[in-house]
């Protein structure tokens, strides 16, 4: 371990947060879609050696994602895989809160996302939409419209059955 005088501050993009880190097939593919799709801000990349993207960093409204190519060496080291080798499905969801839940399914479908589920009113009080992207990984985009209480959220659940 590496003996520090003072202690290092952690820069601010990932304080408060658990960082998601996804794999893909055609990592500068997927930042183009992302870009014209979700209105994400390349911030940084690192080329592979041997071609592709090791890793790269694109911020989503106030939110950081890490991406790299799943065919890079490296990343086949360490087994990491695109949702395309496991035969399609994805064990995680990522949800990103945007001011305009609806303006932004517009925009993802017109750049080639699936829409699973369209923007909807949710009991939890947001405008929710659900689409997969072009490299198989599900996003939960969110607009907040009002505070739920607990035993408001519990109260419309049962009534929904």
């Amino acid at each position: 371990m590496t003996e520090h005088t003072a202690p290092i501050e952690i820069p601010d993009r990932y304080r408060y947060a658990v960082i998601p880190h996804i794999m893909v097939d055609d990592a500068a593919a997927a930042i183009d879609f992302y870009q014209r799709a979700f209105g994400a801000r390349e911030d940084f990349r690192v080329d592979a050696p041997g071609g592709g993207i090791l890793h790269a960093e694109i911020t989503i409204g106030r939110s950081t994602l890490m991406l790299g190519d799943a065919s890079v060496d490296e990343a086949e080291a360490a087994s990491f895989a695109a949702p395309a080798s496991l035969g399609g499905g994805t064990s995680v969801t990522l949800h990103v809160f945007v001011p305009d839940v609806d303006a932004l399914a517009a925009r993802a479908e017109a750049a080639g996302a699936e829409i699973v589920q369209p923007p909807t009113d949710m009991f939890h009080g947001d405008r929710t939409v659900i689409l997969r992207d072009p490299a198989g990984h599900l996003w939960v985009f969110l607009t907040h419209v009002e505070d739920v209480t607990q035993e408001e959220l519990l109260r419309r659940m049962a009534a929904a059955g």
